[in-house]
């Protein structure tokens, strides 16, 4: 009787721990650039987990739980799992949220009344007075002609450039040409590419312009992907690393990020 007691929990420990299967993929967004710390919500069984910095996310799941996908400025978006969820990785992009543009107020209403809305929306007498004068001022023409801005052929000295060859001219030509034909050719950037170079830019370019607004190791990778997808960064960049130019490119993003983001520093 014992043993058979402990063939039974023996066989609901084996049933437990291989009932647990879980499913994993990659989460981006409508560039393929990957989106980390986004929220990922088994609802069929409360089970909580979230993407890492290059989107990645695994969780535990059972075929036809339900599977939510949740960042702040992306449409939520759920899934359900499959049997081929199991053995094929999910690929689940987020859309970005459309920023609306303010409604802008009409302070006035028009009655319908034509002449009482016209004299409202005109201008005043005397704006319309001025504008009519200096349109005639405009389009009268000048009765006095403009002087030549240049020196008289009798004071102009011997031109020796005069059939030469402006040599400095053609040898700066020469020098762009050959460092044009030596310029690595601007290619596409592979998701590999793209990531290494992020990477390179956190360890290499000075990002404390990006703490003082408080912003962890976390809000610093949203904004690289950010300047990255607005800029370009790494098709421009990746093959000819330029630390100015590349800070320069981010603090000119930052400026637009912090509006769309609503962020202010210390």
């Amino acid at each position: 009787m014992k043993t058979k007691s402990l063939i039974i929990v023996f066989y609901f420990i084996v049933a437990q721990i291989f009932g647990q299967q879980k499913v994993s993929g990659k989460i981006t967004d409508d560039q393929q650039l990957g989106l980390n710390a986004v929220l990922v919500l088994n609802v069929t069984k409360n089970i909580r987990s979230a993407s890492d910095v290059s989107g990645n996310f695994t969780i535990e799941s059972d075929e036809n739980d339900e599977l939510r996908f949740i960042k702040e400025s992306y449409y939520r978006t759920d899934k359900i799992i499959k049997k081929e969820s199991f053995y094929t990785p999910m690929n689940v992009v987020l859309l970005r949220v459309e920023t609306l543009i303010p409604e802008v107020k009409i302070e006035y209403k028009p009655s319908g009344n034509l002449e009482r809305d016209n004299k409202y929306m005109s201008d005043s007498r005397k704006v319309a007075k001025l504008k009519s004068s200096m349109e005639e001022y405009i389009k009268t023409p000048m009765s006095v002609p403009i002087p030549k801005n240049e020196v008289p052929k009798t004071f102009q000295g011997h031109d020796f450039n005069a059939g030469q060859v402006n040599v400095i001219k053609v040898i700066g030509e020469a020098v762009r040409l050959i460092k044009k034909a030596s310029a690595p050719k601007i290619t596409a950037p592979t998701f590999g590419e793209t990531q290494d170079f992020l990477s390179r830019v956190k360890k290499e370019i000075d990002l404390t312009f990006l703490t003082k607004y408080g912003m962890n190791e976390e809000g610093i990778d949203h904004f690289l992907y950010y300047a990255e997808r607005v800029n370009h960064l790494s098709k421009r960049f990746r093959k000819t690393f330029k630390p100015l130019e590349i800070e320069y490119e981010l603090k000119t993003a930052f400026v637009e990020y912090s509006k769309l983001n609503k962020l202010s520093g210390e």
